[in-house]
């Protein structure tokens, strides 16, 4: 028995000496060209036993076999293999897998692969951008995804720009996504001063995304379905673009970035309009002169954009700092957009890398400086109409009157339009790990911008019959927004022997504050247009403190009571509307009227995820979101968003051919999403407004009175969209083909109206719900091909086509007109109709016969603004040290009706105005104050955006530059389309009618550039 014993004990300590021999400790670094790798993901493969590197890129890890393999990953890195071959030391070098970076996608809370997501997401990288002149973020990604139409509303420099994903969802609202900046949601709403009218009408609002640097942007991602934007509820209704900027990987030794960049634009296309010779020949009346008022007003400008940047990954943290400065001129005299903008992006791991705390910053200048163009100056039309129209045979003296229409020359000379916006957008987020497997976030931003506008017309003006001619006008408008968020976040992490958890639970809270003042004066002792503003904010500051709770104010002679002289009238809401009269302080204004305005709204949120993978096959995607929002009344102030989706990796089966499908992912998903755009403040209470002061041609204020904003609602609610999904994701020869499918159906319902009351009642319109549907439906296709991969040459091609169908069915509500024409004679004409079993932007007009005969009475048309389909095509080489690529993009199946041949162009007679060569040849005789089909043409078009090639410069290893490449890019360089205007690609989105938008109405729309670049870019 002893023996046995003994030979027991000797068989136990061998075999422990074995394990020991066999288990050891294994430790190293994992870097990558620039530096270390912190968050490197490093396993034993085949077991669960593994570890992450801390912010030096270090990591430690126990009872590894001797004859075991390490696996190191890095999303956006190839992953490596390792053999341990008993080492105890083992650092790892990974090199960034370009594919991998493309596949990364940055969604609502948390990031995952294209192939691991059970939503319909796309990203797009920095490498995969748009080139040249670049306004605005989302002009980066335009065409570049299926089923994503961004439009931009003119060729102004900042101009706004309409973004739709998979159709247009709502009737009222601007059916923009939500962009997300870094972690905070950003509101849709504009944040420049709107300015007011001066008797030149109004102007289209700036793009609110101006203030951030395309150069600062690593990735924009597209969450279209509702599977991946219902953790973003009420805001998801028209998807999400979340926006990831650069952090900082310069290595430990810091990197500069410096680029620059030359612009050149010029106007590409003109109406061919009479000359001076043949305007005369015509039989139009010869002034004496000789001037191409197109030459006069536009113009070739050169443009700069300089961006510097520095970046350091330091160990236990990383930085990233910018300074960009651009300015920007328009084709248009007297137009240009100067940004100036700082960013900065920290990041920093604390007690043994447990609390990450980063913060991301910019502050921006940006400086609007616009000529009189507007869409709703009157009949007599802005520069760009007086341009079209005006005699050939008038002098370009500012002086010279045109009467009874205008000089462009005079226009450009006496009115002066400039607006200044300052954004500061910030956050600072704590993220801490209690556990490997549980960790918690606290987001904390703000969104603060503060904007002044200030336009003039100076007394010199002509034709203009508000009193501002030898008088001067100038309207001063201040608007200050302010966005809070505060985000709280649990996530948990658990990996099973054949499955994987991933929960999140969270937090939300934002307010929106939106205040400011609209001034208006008239009546200056001066000609000085810069000195005539800043006599108008004077007068503001000398008077506002003169009465406390106002809601406005006007100095002057009142029209009501003329023979009383100057008054100071102060209109107050609290505790009732009244109006009080003071003692006229001392003014160098004849009339000032002052408008203010003060809100806030609330949006309270509760959400969570599971997402939970089967033998990374299965993949399971369920999301709820309980939104609440101060906008709704107390019936209905919560909405509830669920969805759940689900994926299979069908190349992952043993009944798929690998060597077939290197990709091939079914995904299925249904989700409820919210919308209250289009709603604006308290329209579920009846609330009493004084409306705004108005002055007169006499330089007399007009007496308000109160109306009713809003009637009582306590049971208005969400506008719901419901979303169903199927796609399918499949890639051939090791992903070097790869492509994808979705079909999708989006029903809105509870559509958000503002309907008349029924009648008697104490305020004409409410806001209501209105049964009916607005039904999106439609199939996306995406194709990437890499054509050839060589070492020293390689071509890609990449292709996207979207087809939608838009209607809206079942709806109870009355027909609504909608869509204003501008022009002599169509003041108050209508072309667009919101109507049962039709697409929105339906077209409501005058039929024309093959005689030219116009129909008396206007009828539903079959035609819709709104594009059917949407495509991009992307092509790019390279070979060697170069490079290239192109960029197609075409919109089929929408219909433009053309205002401004409506307005300028219906009749060839010539008198005093100018005309098309076109019109006087066909001598087609119809009258402008008619509108009809006749003016509505086919929009379908396909345009080159963009073109580019560029160099990258062999330098010495010991040079001062790192690296240095040259770059020649040109944007549209050609269109192809039927449309007679000068672009069929117009957004128009006023919202004069009924409070309903218009879309692909042409009036005088700011020419589309075309635009040649030349850029440098250096690293040292």
């Amino acid at each position: 028995m002893r023996i046995t014993f003994l030979r027991n004990l000797l068989m136990l300590g061998a075999f422990l000496c074995l394990g020991f021999m066999q288990a050891q400790e294994v430790s190293g670094t994992v870097s990558d060209a620039s530096g270390p790798l912190p968050g490197a993901s490093v396993i034993v493969k085949g077991t669960t036993n593994g570890s992450q590197t801390d912010f030096d890129g270090n990591y430690s890890l126990s009872d590894v076999p001797s004859d075991g393999t390490l696996v190191i990953s890095y999303i956006g890195y190839a992953t490596q293999e390792v053999a341990v071959n008993g080492q105890t030391t083992i650092d790892i070098t990974l090199q960034e897998d370009a594919q991998a970076l493309e596949e990364v996608v940055i969604i609502g809370y948390g990031s995952t692969t294209v192939k691991d997501a059970t939503g319909s997401v796309a990203s797009v990288t920095s490498e995969d951008f748009n080139k040249g002149v670049i306004s605005s973020p989302e002009q980066l990604i335009q065409g570049k995804t299926a089923g994503v139409q961004i439009s931009q509303s003119s060729g102004e420099p900042g101009a706004g720009i309409s973004l739709r994903i998979r159709g247009t969802g709502s009737v009222r609202g601007n059916n923009s996504p939500l962009f997300v900046i870094d972690g905070v949601p950003v509101s849709n709403e504009n944040v420049s001063a709107s300015g007011a009218d001066v008797g030149v009408g109004t102007s289209g609002s700036k793009n609110p995304l101006n203030f951030l640097n395309p150069n600062d942007i690593e990735s924009m991602s597209i969450l279209k379905d509702a599977s991946a934007t219902a953790i973003y509820g009420s805001r998801g209704a028209n998807g999400v673009v979340v926006i990831t900027t650069k952090s900082g990987k310069g290595g430990s030794q810091g990197q500069w970035n410096f680029s620059t960049n030359l612009n050149v634009a010029e106007t590409a296309n003109r109406y061919d309009l009479l000359t001076t010779e043949e305007f005369i020949d015509a039989g139009g009346a010869n002034l004496g002169g000789s001037t191409d008022w197109q030459d006069y007003i536009f113009r070739t400008s050169a443009s700069i954009d300089n961006n510097l940047a520095y970046s350091k990954n330091y160990g236990t943290g990383n930085v990233r700092a910018t300074f960009g400065y651009s300015k920007q001129f328009g084709v248009i005299e007297d137009t240009d957009l100067e940004r100036i903008t700082g960013r900065i992006n920290v990041n920093q791991r604390f007690f043994k890398d447990k609390l990450r705390v980063g913060f991301q910053g910019t502050i921006s200048r940006i400086n609007d400086n616009v000529p009189f163009v507007s869409r709703t100056s009157g009949s007599t039309g802005d520069l760009l109409a007086a341009a079209y129209y005006s005699n050939p045979t008038l002098a370009a003296n500012p002086n010279a009157s045109a009467s009874p229409d205008r000089n462009p020359a005079n226009l450009l000379a006496y009115y002066e339009d400039l607006t200044n916006t300052n954004r500061y957008l910030g956050n600072i987020s704590f993220d801490y790990s209690f556990t490997d497997e549980l960790s918690a976030k606290l987001n904390l931003g703000i969104d603060k911008s503060d904007s002044y506008r200030g336009q003039v017309a100076g007394p010199q003006i002509l034709a203009l019959e508000n009193g501002a001619m030898n008088n001067g006008r100038a309207a001063v408008s201040n608007l200050d927004t302010q966005n809070k968020l505060l985000e709280l976040t649990v996530n948990y992490k658990k990996q099973f022997e054949n499955s994987n958890l991933d929960a999140l639970v969270g937090y939300s809270f934002q307010d929106f504050n939106r205040n400011g003042q609209n001034i208006v004066g008239q009546g200056y002792g001066s000609s000085d247009l810069n000195r005539i503003l800043r006599t108008t904010s004077q007068a503001y500051d000398d008077t506002k403190y003169f009465a406390t709770d106002y809601q406005g104010y006007g100095i002057g002679t009142f029209a009501d009571v003329p023979e009383d002289g100057a008054l100071f009238r102060i209109l107050n809401l609290f505790p009732t509307p009244n109006v009080t009269t003071r003692g006229v302080p001392g003014i160098p204004v004849d009339a000032l009227a002052v408008d203010t305005f003060d809100y806030t709204d609330e949006l309270q949120s509760f959400f969570g995820r599971i997402n939970y993978s089967i033998f990374d096959k299965y993949l399971i995607t369920a999301t709820f979101r309980a939104d609440g929002s101060s906008k709704f009344g107390e019936n209905n102030k919560y909405g509830l968003f669920p969805s759940a989706a689900f994926a299979w990796k069908l190349n992952q089966e043993d009944f798929i051919n690998e060597e077939t499908f290197s990709t091939l992912k079914l995904r299925v998903s249904w989700g409820i999403t919210g919308n209250q755009d289009g709603l604006g403040h308290g329209s579920y209470l009846n609330r009493t407004r004084w409306s705004q002061l108005g002055i007169n041609a006499g330089s007399q204020v007009n007496a308000p009175a109160t109306s009713e904003i809003a009637f009582a609602n306590p049971d208005l609610k969400w506008e719901e969209t419901t979303q169903y999904a199927f796609g399918i994701d499949f890639g051939f020869g090791a992903d070097r083909f790869t492509g994808n499918i979705d079909l999708y159906r989006k029903e809105t319902r509870d559509i958000l109206l503002n309907l008349p009351a029924v009648q008697p009642a104490t305020s004409p319109f409410v806001f209501q719900n209105v049964d009916g549907i607005i039904l999106n439906q439609g199939i996306e296709l995406g194709l990437d091909y890499d054509i050839v991969q060589g070492e020293d040459f390689n071509w890609n091609a990449s292709f996207n086509v979207a087809y939608n169908q838009n209607k809206l069915t079942d709806y109870a509500g009355p027909d609504i007109q909608a869509g204003n024409l501008y022009g002599q004679g169509l003041t108050g004409t209508v072309s667009q109709i919101l109507t049962n079993d039709k697409p929105l932007f339906t077209y409501y007009l005058r039929e024309v016969d093959e005689n030219y005969n116009v129909a008396t009475d206007p009828t539903i048309q079959d035609e819709s603004g709104l594009p059917k389909v949407t495509s991009g095509l992307s092509t790019g080489a390279s070979y060697k040290n170069w490079d290239a690529s192109l960029f197609f993009s075409g919109q089929f199946g929408f219909y433009v009706y053309n205002n401004t041949a409506n307005a300028l162009f219906a009749s060839p007679q010539i008198g005093s105005r100018n005309n098309l060569k076109s019109v006087i040849d066909e001598g087609i005789t119809l009258s402008a104050t008619n509108p009809s089909t006749y003016f509505l043409e086919k929009g379908d078009f396909v345009r080159l955006q963009s073109a580019s090639v560029s160099y990258n410069v062999p330098l010495e290893e010991d040079g001062l530059f790192k690296t240095m490449r040259l770059s020649l890019n040109g944007q549209n360089l050609f269109l192809i389309t039927d449309y007679s205007g000068l672009d069929p690609e117009v957004s128009t989105t006023n919202i004069p009618s009924n409070g309903l938008p218009s879309a692909s109405i042409d009036y005088l729309a700011y020419p589309r550039p075309r635009t040649y670049s030349l850029g440098i870019n250096v690293t040292f």
